[in-house]
Formats: structure tokens, C-alpha cells, sequence
């Protein structure tokens, strides 16, 4: 009878306990990382077996979860660089937004302006036509400050996101540590919820850095960066913090501490969200912004370029129609010498956008690329008057520099948000050729004056009044001197002008060159400046300023598209990684609802045991009594 009761018992407890193990599975089915439970049952047996004797029942061995290390570790990494991808697809997106949308990007005011000195062109004295090219000229400029303040901002919102990145990943660290503690150095007998939560609290960290788990001999769970910075090791977490950038203040970076230094971590090392922001500040956010001020150079130097060779409606030479600033050169911040450089802009045609990296080597400088470490020509010695020349940047030192001093110069970075309208008064645009050429009433052969242009803008005599005399049908002086040779159609030139007769002089006729007269109506520069945008400004005269301008609304474009397809690929990786943990630790709820049916069932039936043996208990006692 004792058997009966103590195997109905046992029975009881055991499946009750088994009952709750499956309502705990149920009541998780929607609880992120967590892993089923499964009851181990085994006989309960009789400490001294003899003839005759059985067993006491069933007893639980072990609740444990159902979990496989390998499918686990598959989808930490998948995790990780879904993280990656998805922060890079994002922020890539919002680029991608602001130089394609009609709302925001360069491409439509930009035509704008142009349309407006094409319409000077058609009047160039006309005082709102001359207003429209400022108006024009001021939004577009607005425009890129605009871009470039919004790039800059995006820059602020990575900033912010390292400084709450490494908050959640000091936390994080610090809890996993404490579950290592608590869990000791045997994972079999941890309770499986506290195994589950170390796991996702793992996931949620590597979803920050990138990287993997791997675990110690007794259960222990070290966490690593995708480039190997160990971040928990045992009980012991790692702290991250942020520190500038050596060139650029305005930039962090992440860095781990350790026994009082802060070792800067290599951005290429990191993955998942942390990983992703510093992959999209360094491919995208800074090609773009170098872009941006690239273009804003070249068409505002391109443009200043032809406005300068005109004349206004004063009669003036024409000045600069935008402002512009100068490329930025910084010092590393734990440079040694007194060296100081300044930056100015060369020749357009040879500029490149990209980061380089001056070092001092102790007898010379050395140029290479910030991004690939490509050594980079460069010629001059860096005084005033023999300056250093890369990339279309020319640079004058000062000062003494020490070896291994190092300097970062941005050719074109934030210069778009230096792009102003120079001039305020419209009649100050140059529309006009600064030179006219006119026939002497007197003339008796059929020569007329063609072509008259400019071809030295800088030269100083280009606006002085000259008499063009021919002293014979085939020669001729100029203000006098000395006679020149003369043949039907060939180009005359002095003094930074030339011109082309059509017809055949005779003798004593006579041609002047002149500056152009206050209030002129000539349109002559105008229509250069109308042809501005297709001027071949970069790629050693290869890609005009139209082109460019295509061209980074393309390579912003592209570099969007490259991460979203990425994400698309990876989300379908760590998908099938999900399934393939969720196939051995996901709660199935048919397999739960048959397991519960079948404890209960069997709860009822040990029930029934008890009773039983209370009945036979019963009925022992009744036999006694009577």
C-alpha cells in the first residue's frame, strides 16, 4: 500500500512540475531568445533492491532548454551584420533623399540659375533680368549651404549615436558579466531562463559592435567585436567610450579604456549598429560632402572665371560674382612642432576630393590618401613662392615641423557652405565684353571687324584705347609701331585682345579697340556665362561641372542602392539562421498543446493512484476495527 502512495506521489509532483514547465513554454511563445524547456523524467528506485521489490515511481532529472550552441552562434552572426547593413541602408537612404528629391537637391535650381543668365543674355541691360541672375545666384548658393548644413547635422546624429551606443554597450557588457557570475562555471545546472537571458542580452550587444560569443570551458560566455576587442571576458566587462577625432574635433570615435588609456578602436574593426554608422560617415556622408563643396568650387570658380573677363554696366571690369572659401588643412592634435599650413585652391583640373594625409618624415613631406594609405606626388618645398602642389591644392607652410607631425587636408569638404553671392548691385554684373571694336567712317576697303575677343583678361594694357592703321593692303601698325605682316584672314593680336578682319583693307584704313562704354547693352559675356555649366573644369578637362553634377547625384544614388541590396541579402541569411534556431528552440504551440494534454492525463491518473491507496488504507483500517 506504502508503494502505491508513494508511487502515486511522486507521480503527482512530477507531473505537476511538468505541467508548469509547459505552461511556461506557452506563456513564452512571444518572449524574444527564448528557448523551450523540456522535463527529464526517470525511475525513482528503492535504495537496496531485493526479491520482489519495485520501483517508487518517477522522479525529474533536469528541466533544461532545447538549444544548440552552433545555431545560436550561426545567428549571432547573421544578427550582427543585419544590425550593420540595416544602419547603413538607412542613413544612406536619407542621403540618397536629399540629392534626388526635386524639393531639396542642386540639379533643379541650378538649371534655374543658368536659365536666368541665359535670359540676361537676351537683355543685358535690363534691370530685372539682372535681378533675376542674383535672386538665382543667391538660392542656388543657398542651396549648397543647405546640403552641407544637413550633412553636417548628420554627422551631429552619428556623433550621438556613438555616445548612446557605448552607454548601451557598457550596460549590456556589464550584465553579461554579472550573468556569468551567477551562472558560475557549470551552464548544465543554470536555471535555462538565466541562460536564456544571457543569450539575448549577447545578441543585443553584438547587434551594437558586431562580433561573436564564445564560450569558456564550464559555461562561461566571452563576447568579442567583430575585430577581436574583447568586451566580456568571464566575469570581467570591458568599458567603450568616445574620444575626438586627432584632425577633426568634430567627429568621435569609439575607444575602449583600459588601466587608464583609451585605445582607439579601428573603424573597419566594428560591425552591427556601431559598425554601420562609422562605414556610412566614412563611404558615404564624407564622399558626399567632399563632392558637394568640389562641385561648389568648380562652378563658382568657373563662373567668377568668365565674370572677370567681362565688363558691367559702370563700364568696370567685372569682379567676382561668388564667394567662396579656401580647402581646410588641420594639424593632429598631438603633433610636436610648430608647423602651420595654409591651403588655396590650384588648378581645378587636377582637384580631387579626397582626404590626404601630410606627414613630415623629418626631412620632407609625404602625401597618401586618409581612406587607403596610397601614396599621393607631390612638388614644391612649401615657402610662398614655391608652395606645395597636390591634387590641384597648393599649400604654404610656416613654422617648424617635427618628425612624424602630421596635418589632414580636406580639399573640398564644407567648402559648399562657404558659397555667397559676392555682389549685391545688379549693375555690377558683367554681361558685356570689356573691349569694342569699331571701323574708321573713313575706310574705303571692305574689311569689317569679327571675333573681336578677349584672350588674356589679366593683361594690363587690355583696355587701352589702339588704332589699328594699315599702312598697305598687306601690312599694318598698331598705336604706330612697328609694322606687321598682313594675310587675308589671319588673327590679329596685342595687348590681351585679338580679332579677325573679314573682307580686304586698303591703305589708310583704319580699326580701334576700345574698352566698352558705361551702360552698354552687349551681351557678349553673358553668353559665356550661359555656357559656364558646360565648361570642362575637372578630370584634367575631361567632366564639365554638368557632368559632375550628374555625377554626384549618381554616386550618392549608387551607394544607397549598394546597401539596401546588401540588407536585402543579409535579411534573408539571418532569416533562415532565425528559422533554423526557432526549428530547435522555438515553442511550438500544436506540440505544447499535446504534451499538456497527455501530463494532464497523467496528473489525473496519479491522482487516482492516491486515491486508491487511501481506499486500500480504508478498508485495512475497517477490517481492524471490527
Amino acid at each position: 500500500m506504502s508503494s502505491v502512495l508513494s508511487t502515486g506521489t511522486s507521480a503527482l509532483l512530477a507531473f505537476q512540475r511538468a505541467l508548469a514547465t509547459t505552461s511556461h513554454n506557452v506563456a513564452n511563445i512571444k518572449t524574444p531568445g527564448y528557448s523551450r524547456q523540456k522535463v527529464d523524467f526517470a525511475t525513482a528506485n528503492p535504495q537496496n533492491y531485493g526479491y520482489g521489490d519495485v520501483g517508487n515511481g518517477t522522479r525529474i532529472t533536469d528541466v533544461r532548454r532545447v538549444a544548440d550552441q552552433l545555431a545560436i552562434s550561426r545567428l549571432l552572426d547573421g544578427s550582427g551584420e543585419l544590425a550593420r547593413l540595416k544602419q547603413l541602408s538607412t542613413m544612406a537612404d536619407r542621403v540618397d533623399a536629399m540629392f534626388s528629391d526635386t524639393a531639396t537637391n542642386v540639379a533643379g535650381v541650378w538649371s534655374n540659375f543658368f536659365d536666368s543668365v541665359s535670359g540676361l543674355s537676351s537683355n543685358a541691360s535690363g534691370s530685372a533680368d539682372r535681378q533675376n541672375v542674383l535672386d538665382a545666384g543667391k538660392t542656388l548658393s543657398g542651396r549648397f549651404q543647405q546640403l552641407n548644413t544637413q550633412l553636417n547635422n548628420l554627422n551631429g546624429e552619428v556623433n550621438n549615436g556613438l555616445i548612446a551606443g557605448a552607454t548601451e554597450i557598457n550596460r549590456l557588457a556589464k550584465e553579461i558579466a554579472q550573468l556569468n557570475g551567477a551562472i558560475g562555471g557549470n551552464a548544465a545546472t543554470a536555471a535555462p531562463d538565466l541562460l536564456d537571458r544571457r543569450d539575448e542580452l549577447i545578441a543585443n550587444l553584438v547587434g551594437y559592435t558586431g562580433g561573436n560569443a564564445v564560450m569558456q570551458d564550464g559555461g562561461l560566455m566571452n563576447v568579442y567585436t567583430a575585430g577581436g576587442q574583447a568586451l566580456v571576458v568571464g566575469t570581467t566587462a570591458s568599458k567603450v567610450t568616445t574620444v575626438t577625432d586627432p584632425y577633426q574635433p568634430e567627429r568621435l570615435q569609439l575607444a575602449l579604456e583600459s588601466q587608464g588609456q583609451k585605445i582607439t578602436i579601428e573603424p573597419k574593426t566594428l560591425g552591427g549598429q556601431i559598425g554601420g554608422l562609422l562605414e556610412f560617415r566614412d563611404t558615404v556622408l564624407t564622399p558626399a560632402q567632399a563632392e558637394l563643396g568640389k562641385l561648389a568650387i568648380g562652378m563658382a570658380s568657373s563662373f567668377n572665371d568668365v565674370h572677370r573677363q567681362g565688363a558691367d554696366l559702370y563700364g568696370q571690369m567685372g569682379g567676382d560674382f561668388f564667394n567662396i572659401g579656401n580647402p581646410r588643412i588641420t594639424a593632429n592634435s598631438n603633433n610636436a612642432g610648430t608647423a602651420q599650413m595654409t591651403a588655396r585652391f590650384g588648378d581645378l583640373a587636377k582637384l580631387d576630393g579626397q582626404n590626404i594625409v601630410m606627414k613630415f618624415d623629418g626631412t620632407q613631406w609625404l602625401a597618401s590618401r586618409a581612406d587607403t594609405g596610397a601614396s599621393i606626388p607631390m612638388t614644391g618645398t612649401g615657402t610662398a613662392a614655391d608652395p606645395l602642389v597636390l591634387n590641384g591644392v597648393e599649400l604654404v607652410m610656416t613654422g617648424t615641423p617635427s618628425t612624424d607631425d602630421r596635418f589632414l587636408l580636406q580639399p573640398t569638404a564644407g567648402v559648399a557652405g562657404s558659397m555667397a553671392v559676392a555682389i549685391t548691385d545688379t549693375s555690377r554684373l558683367a554681361a558685356a565684353a570689356p573691349i569694342k571694336g569699331t571701323a574708321a567712317m573713313a575706310n574705303t576697303g571692305t574689311g569689317k571687324l569679327t571675333g573681336v575677343k578677349v584672350t588674356d583678361a589679366d593683361n594690363a594694357a587690355l583696355r587701352t584705347p589702339a588704332a589699328i592703321v594699315f599702312i598697305s593692303a598687306t601690312e599694318y601698325t598698331i598705336d604706330g609701331g612697328a609694322p606687321n605682316t598682313y594675310t587675308a584672314g589671319q588673327t590679329i593680336t596685342a595687348n590681351g585682345w585679338s580679332f579677325v578682319l573679314d573682307g580686304a583693307p586698303k591703305t589708310g584704313d583704319t580699326f580701334n579697340i576700345g574698352p566698352t562704354p558705361a551702360g552698354s547693352s552687349d551681351n557678349s559675356n553673358a553668353l559665356l556665362l550661359a555656357k559656364v555649366e558646360q565648361a570642362k573644369a575637372f578630370n584634367e578637362g575631361t567632366v564639365t561641372l554638368s557632368g559632375a553634377l550628374g555625377g554626384l547625384t549618381t554616386q550618392v544614388g549608387a551607394a544607397a542602392r549598394s546597401a539596401e541590396y546588401s540588407l536585402m541579402a543579409q535579411q534573408v541569411i539571418t532569416d533562415q539562421a532565425q528559422a533554423a534556431r526557432d526549428s530547435i528552440s522555438g515553442v511550438n504551440l500544436d506540440e505544447e498543446a499535446s504534451d499538456m494534454l497527455r501530463l494532464q492525463q497523467a496528473y489525473q491518473a496519479a491522482s487516482q493512484l492516491i486515491s486508491t491507496a487511501d481506499t486500500m488504507f480504508q478498508t485495512i483500517l475497517g477490517a481492524v476495527r471490527s
